[in-house]
């Protein structure tokens, strides 16, 4: 099967994919699709059936940077400053605390994990257990979007768990796009090598030009058809300078959505058309990462991986109850809210594609650690999210109701009680007898 028909079958099926079993799936069983797509890449990559060949693979690399560039841009677009400093400072502080907790757990955890399984020192496999850390720190906000919608967030739990995602996602990219220059080894021709954060301030940069002359051109423009070409020729732009010097095209299109979020009057065209595109370039990434995916059957690699996610479970659930416990906000938000963020999803799988494809140290184990990781909890996200809040939603919706039977008595012994006050103080009307006329 030639490349072109390869792109149009993929476009179906993502198309299928967001408007038919997203949709069926969430409103009935209560589950977010997408992992399955993974499992669908395998099949149809050089692994099984070969129709995904390694020539095609490598042909849809440009499609790979956009779909990960689109994922850094929607993980900035709601930094909004202006919102933003409406929410309580202990709100930020948990979620910062949880991130933080997460990202050193799983990184210690991984470094004693490789250097232990695969016989080597603890500096070679250093960075890649940072990068480890980096994608354990990243949850999917999908499951709160299925369980609630994106109308009821004025709970305290539902707000810290939304903010919790947000930060999740700055942390993650932000520690991924560091590293990333960190491990950056091709140096320019023509100019002197450049440091680690020398090579950050490029890749920042490159975000900060890309929102700004994305304003420039088309920050006024209203049309969602020019929008959408607009908006993808600003994230290809951006995410391929950054992919071409060898950077984090996320983390390039994450400064780029803060600039364009802050300095938009009106950015919601602009989100809702990032919306849109994500999930479709979610399920097109899923099926390139399964087609490229190649698993081993070393028993080390799967030690390593079933330590991963324990140790990544372990340090949500616990890390936040922690948090918790010590500012003493278990009142409003509960203990149990680090269950929210145990799904994976569309980040992360960006995060562990954009370092497989790099041919950087344990790139397989790192991106098996993630693909595994997102098939066994995105699935149930939204029923992780839905379990950590009920128990404390349930008193607020049993309130709401109590207030809503307390005030329709009043309104209908009111309106009971009205017409007998106008019979006892307004005089009755002499009706003149016709006779008398």
């Amino acid at each position: 099967m030639t490349t072109p028909l390869l792109l149009i079958l993929v476009a179906a099926m993502a198309f299928l994919a967001t408007h038919v079993a997203y949709e069926w799936l969430a409103k009935r069983l209560l589950i977010v699709s997408g992992a399955e797509y993974l499992v669908l890449g395998v099949l149809l990559g050089p692994q099984v059936t070969g129709l995904f060949s390694p020539g095609a693979l490598e042909a849809f690399q440009p499609i790979v940077i956009l779909g990960i560039g689109w994922m850094g841009i929607t993980t900035g677009m709601p930094l909004r400053l202006q919102q933003l400093v409406r929410i309580p400072a202990v709100t930020y502080r948990l979620a910062l605390v949880e991130s933080v907790l997460t990202f050193s757990l799983v990184a210690a955890g991984a470094t004693s994990a490789l250097s232990y399984g695969f016989q080597t020192t603890t500096t070679l496999v250093l960075a890649p257990a940072m990068i480890l850390g980096a994608l354990a720190v990243a949850s999917t906000p999908a499951g709160l979007d299925v369980a609630f919608g994106r109308g009821r967030r004025g709970a305290p739990v539902l707000r810290q768990i939304e903010v919790a995602h947000g930060m999740d996602g700055l942390v993650s990219v932000l520690v991924f796009g560091v590293l990333t220059a960190f491990l950056h080894t091709e140096q320019p021709v023509v100019m002197r090598a450049l440091t680690t954060t020398e090579w950050v301030v490029v890749t920042l940069g490159i975000g900060v030009v890309g929102g700004a002359l994305f304003h420039l051109f088309l920050g006024d423009e209203r049309s969602t058809d020019r929008l959408w070409v607009a908006l993808g020729g600003a994230v290809i732009l951006t995410s391929g300078a950054a992919a071409y010097l060898n950077l984090s095209p996320s983390l390039a299109t994450l400064i780029m959505g803060m600039v364009l979020v802050n300095s938009l009057r009106q950015p919601a065209p602009v989100l809702e058309v990032l919306r849109a595109g994500q999930r479709p370039l979610y399920y097109v990434l899923l099926l390139l990462a399964g087609a490229s995916w190649r698993p081993d059957a070393n028993i080390v690699w799967w030690l390593i991986i079933a330590h991963y996610v324990i140790l990544r479970t372990l340090a949500k659930l616990w890390g936040t109850g922690i948090a918790t416990w010590f500012n003493r906000a278990q009142q409003s938000v509960g203990l149990d809210w680090g269950r929210a963020l145990i799904g994976q999803g569309r980040l992360t799988i960006a995060l562990a594609l954009d370092y497989s494809r790099r041919d950087l140290p344990f790139g397989e184990v790192i991106f098996t650690c993630a693909a595994v990781s997102v098939l066994f909890t995105e699935f149930f996200a939204a029923r992780f999210v839905r379990s950590a809040a009920e128990p404390l939603l349930a008193p607020l919706q049993q309130l709401s109701v109590t207030t809503d039977a307390v005030v329709d008595s009043v309104t209908e012994t009111v309106a009971h009680a009205l017409p007998g006050l106008r019979r006892t103080t307004t005089p009755p009307v002499a009706v003149p007898d016709e006779g008398q006329s």
